[in-house]
């Protein structure tokens, strides 16, 4: 594996210097890689509009993305990655599940590797930093694309037994494991049988598996994966790390919260990752709803205490 620079954060560059030239390199990179295909998924769905898309897709779309999304933020990253709120079994049964449907793999797997980056993130032995390849333009894009896809095919995960030994010893969740390629089936196939049933029509069916099925696992992934490659290159960061995490505002509606990420790595088990004001984190909202009805216990919010000793000085 290449060796990880130094992730200490340089100075702001001064205007007209190579260092300047440099960060606008950086931001061309980033507008390139981030802009185009959002460019083109926002063009498609007006085009799509009344010729292929309707409102059932768009609404079992909708749907299947938030519980699977959920399933993801809540239940594979906040829950069983990063325990930072505890649950009765049924919860994290169901949990597992919708996040199985996100097809992003066993839990086991997930939380390994995760847990693994958080153990050595932006330094030698983190599974998807960008920074991998050092901080020139053609590193840094190199660098980006594994971070982003790349290190999904590496045949390289994290060892589950050494960094998910409590989800492996859980009885509930590996009988969820094993029966991960049903979620899939489910996941796939679900969309087309609710637009096929909405519409009375196969071509109902067909448009709602494009849209709800293929788009929707699609842009959920590379959402998810956008927290590995843009929210570790750029963003704000108000808080104290020892990685280059930023948050990325304009991905937390589509990231159930999930980009403020210089809060997340600052305080990692904390059940609020947007915990400024202004920030939305729909995963923490529905964190508290399961607490209000008795579902969670033991939320790790965040406190004034906290979040002011990780502030930036």
């Amino acid at each position: 594996m290449s060796a990880v620079p130094d992730v200490s954060m340089p100075a702001p560059a001064r205007p007209g210097t190579v260092a300047a030239r440099h960060d606008r390199l950086h931001r061309v990179v980033l507008a390139v890689f981030i802009g185009i295909p959002l460019a083109g998924l926002a063009a498609a769905v007006p085009v799509a509009w009344g010729r292929g898309l309707s409102w059932p897709d768009a609404s079992i779309a909708v749907t299947m993305y938030l519980i699977s999304g959920h399933g993801i933020t809540v239940g594979y990253h906040r829950l069983f990655t990063h325990r930072s709120f505890q649950a009765p079994t049924a919860v994290r049964v169901a949990l597992a599940i919708a996040g199985s449907m996100a097809l992003q793999g066993r839990v086991t797997r997930w939380v390994a590797d995760h847990r693994q980056h958080h153990r050595f993130s932006d330094r030698p032995g983190d599974p998807h930093s960008p920074w991998r390849y050092g901080t020139s333009v053609p590193g840094l894009a190199r660098g980006m694309a594994y971070a982003h896809v790349g290190w999904i095919i590496d045949s390289a995960h994290a060892d589950e037994r050494r960094y998910a030994p409590d989800l492996l010893g859980d009885h509930a969740i590996a009988r969820v494991c094993r029966l991960y390629p049903a979620w899939v089936a489910s996941s796939l196939l679900l969309p087309p049988l609710a637009g096929g049933m909405l519409t009375m029509s196969w071509p109902g069916a067909v448009t709602a598996f494009f849209w709800a099925t293929i788009v929707r696992i699609g842009l959920f992934h590379h959402v998810t994966w956008s927290i590995n490659s843009i929210c570790h290159v750029t963003g704000r960061k108000p808080f104290q790390t020892r990685d280059r995490a930023g948050n990325v505002w304009w991905l937390s509606l589509l990231s159930n919260g999930e980009s403020w990420h210089n809060m997340h790595h600052a305080d990692p088990t904390c059940a609020r990752h947007g915990a400024l004001r202004g920030q939305v984190d729909s995963s923490a909202r529905v964190i508290q709803i399961l607490e209000k009805l008795g579902w969670a216990w033991d939320v790790r919010w965040p406190q004034a205490d906290r979040i002011a000793a990780r502030r930036a000085r």
